[in-house]
């Protein structure tokens, strides 16, 4: 059974990474030996999950993130923002002196493109808490990015156990993916997803939609820019057009999305097709607005 809403903010956990993230604004991505000024420069918390988790609460929801941080100077910093950003934050790498993964990000000015380079969870080993199933129960819906991929599953099987709908953004295949998806009920694809035996979903999506049908998702799509979504459900499916708009930077988009996301699923009973097709194209329509300025953050002060 899914916990009714009615007007109370939704409650969501978000499962996965947490970084920091410094996003540089250039004319262009430099050479080899080469430096360059930047135009602007922005500093703050970053990683899909911690991301949506930043749009959920900003769309008035009450987001925590099952991440893990660390008592580092840096990691100190960034469960800050979080928690100006209204973020509750459970860190499982609370008595770790390293520091956090920090992304170093290059977006070009005239066309919004990002180039990133970050250790991503690769250094941070997260086991589930002995709380977790608590954790779950408390909230309505669950988010995964995929990272930290033993917490994931333990909290995706939590969920499933209590009647707590899942979602997932899948941002690329990583090892595990298939012991998480028997617990997701909603999946939304990047054209970087690609599971092993299909097609490049570049090419056809729709390939991909049918690997996560036969791997026990009902709900799924797949995002593919600025072009309509893909998605498919239990006895139908469809696409949903994506607003255009003057892109000045794409970073994060995908995470603002299932941020959105998760927030319109948090308000629904039963899924319907016209209930997740009206889901994505809301949250459609905040990524887009996501994508007009430069960095994480300045979307939410133009929403206002």
């Amino acid at each position: 059974m899914r916990r009714p809403t009615n007007s109370r903010r939704p409650e969501g956990l978000f499962v996965g990474l947490c970084t920091l993230d410094v996003i540089q604004l250039v004319d262009r991505v430099p050479g080899s030996n080469e430096k360059l000024t930047a135009r602007e420069q922005v500093v703050a918390a970053g990683g899909p999950a911690a991301n949506a988790a930043v749009a959920f609460s900003h769309l008035g929801g009450t987001a925590r993130l099952l991440t893990g941080i660390g008592s580092h100077p840096l990691g100190v910093a960034v469960a800050a923002d979080l928690d100006r950003l209204g973020v509750r934050v459970s860190d499982l790498a609370a008595g770790s002196v390293e520091p956090p993964a920090v992304s170093s990000v290059l977006v070009t000015a005239s066309s919004g493109d990002r180039a990133v380079a970050s250790t991503n969870a690769s250094g941070r080993r997260l086991s589930p808490p002995d709380g977790l199933d608590a954790l779950v129960a408390a909230c309505d819906i669950v988010e995964f990015d995929g990272h930290h991929m033993e917490l994931a599953v333990s909290a995706a099987r939590a969920a499933q156990a209590v009647g707590r709908r899942t979602v997932l953004d899948a941002g690329s295949w990583k090892p595990g993916t298939e012991r998480l998806l028997p617990s997701i009920d909603v999946a939304v694809c990047s054209q970087d997803f690609r599971p092993p035996g299909t097609d490049d979903p570049a090419d056809n999506p729709t390939d991909t939609l049918r690997f996560l049908r036969e791997h026990g998702v009902l709900w799924s799509a797949v995002s593919r820019g600025g072009r309509p979504l893909l998605w498919a459900g239990p006895d139908d499916r469809g696409t949903v057009d994506v607003p255009a708009v003057r892109v000045a930077d794409t970073l994060g988009a995908g995470d603002v999305l299932h941020g959105a996301l998760t927030h319109h699923l948090a308000a629904q009973g039963q899924l319907t097709s016209h209930g997740f097709a009206e889901a994505l194209r809301g949250a459609a329509e905040v990524a887009s607005r996501a994508c007009t300025s430069f960095g994480t953050r300045a979307w939410m002060q133009n929403s206002q």
